[in-house]
């Protein structure tokens, strides 16, 4: 019987460069495409077969590498070294050139994890480590915890942590049914242990310009609520759920590595470093514990509007060949812009280190939980 093209994942399906079996389920990629890429691109295109299956994620401690870095960054901001510091804005974002990742320490890699808790995002510029290829890179992002496999992406043969994703060379029009694209999210918020430090490049990016990231504070999304908001949100807990990024994957053919799962986190948590972060997301968080259904969603509108438009606490990445972009994600929030024409084609990646997981006190932390795995009717995979 010939196979569907609904078999294969929406985002692959229309990028000619790739070669496609959907009977093993792997993608691997034209001669012709391989002549138009950067060899370190072709090392990350993403892949995915059927058998691949994981279970859920356990309970575990997190030890933030920042906690014991030297405040001073002697290691990264070394004093013989002619380093070009820029403020990206006043509270958010610093870009870095004249530090080569690929030659930290531990204890500059350490200064790394502590400047990303402290500004969010840092974005390195002529870097060497993605080029090095994906076995150096898992290496390196293992120094800040166990790297999260996501259950849904494709990733790099042989490399289930890191998250590909490549998008572009289709005629269709994604604007054709929505007005915009931006969809504001912390990664994979609904695992009970999230991921903290993370890594990512585009290594691929469109010719034609555009494809940039834009990335939210949700320290001060938090720190712009009045006192008295603020008192009324440390209470409160949300539901975040994997389950329609798992459903996407079934009703386009994807792959579902993982059984899907929702975990409470409270609205409000605070890092190991004692920062108060607003943490909801537009991509997973779902319902306010213990509100009526009305009352959740009329909150959680407000505050997600809050973070989504809030631009005065945002800012925008642009992609440059060798750029590495290293980023909390337990303080911030970001988006892809898919303002590229669509017959080019941007191939980013991820590799990230799970964290702690989320408390509103810190007296709570690394207390053990229980994964809640879901299985309701609402989950399609399980029908």
């Amino acid at each position: 019987m010939p196979s569907r093209q609904s078999d294969i994942p929406s985002a692959l399906i229309g990028v000619s460069h790739l070669v496609i079996d959907p009977v093993k389920g792997k993608v691997t990629i034209s001669e012709e495409a391989a002549k138009k890429l950067t060899p370190e691109s072709v090392d990350y295109l993403p892949s995915w077969s059927k058998n691949e299956k994981y279970e859920p994620y356990e309970f575990q401690e997190h030890h933030d590498n920042a906690l014991k870095a030297d405040k001073n960054l002697p290691n990264l901001f070394p004093k013989d070294k002619n380093v070009e510091v820029t403020t990206i804005s006043p509270k958010l974002g610093t870009e870095i050139k004249g530090v080569q990742l690929s030659d930290l320490n531990d204890a500059g890699k350490d200064e790394v994890a502590l400047l990303a808790s402290q500004r969010g995002v840092l974005v390195f510029r002529d870097q060497d480590l993605i080029a090095k290829g994906p076995d150096f890179l898992t290496k390196y992002v293992r120094h800040y915890g166990d790297l999260h496999i996501h259950p849904t992406s494709g990733a790099p043969q042989g490399h289930p942590d890191i998250h590909s994703v490549l998008t572009g060379n289709s005629k269709e029009d994604p604007f054709e049914k929505r007005n915009r694209l931006v969809g504001f999210h912390s990664d994979v918020s609904y695992e009970l242990n999230p991921t903290g430090v993370s890594f990512l490049a585009v290594t691929s990016i469109p010719k034609t310009g555009g494809g940039d990231t834009v990335f939210a504070d949700n320290i001060e999304a938090y720190n712009r609520l009045s006192p008295i908001f603020q008192e009324k949100l440390k209470d409160l807990y949300a539901v975040h759920s994997g389950v329609d990024q798992a459903n996407y994957a079934v009703l386009k053919g994807g792959v579902v590595k993982r059984h899907p799962v929702e975990n409470i986190h409270p609205v409000v948590r605070t890092t190991p470093s004692g920062q108060k972060v607003l943490y909801v997301n537009t991509g997973f968080t779902r319902k306010i514990v213990d509100l009526k259904t009305e009352e959740s969603e009329y909150l959680l509108k407000f505050l997600l509007d809050h973070i989504n438009n809030g631009h005065d606490f945002q800012i925008r990445v642009n992609w440059q060949p060798g750029t590495v972009v290293i980023f909390d994600n337990r303080v911030v929030s970001h988006s892809a812009i898919l303002d590229f024409d669509t017959t080019d084609s941007r191939l980013i990646i991820r590799a990230a280190a799970r964290a702690e997981r989320p408390v509103h006190d810190l007296k709570d932390l690394n207390k053990p939980d229980k994964n809640l795995v879901f299985e309701g009717p609402e989950y399609f995979g399980g029908r």
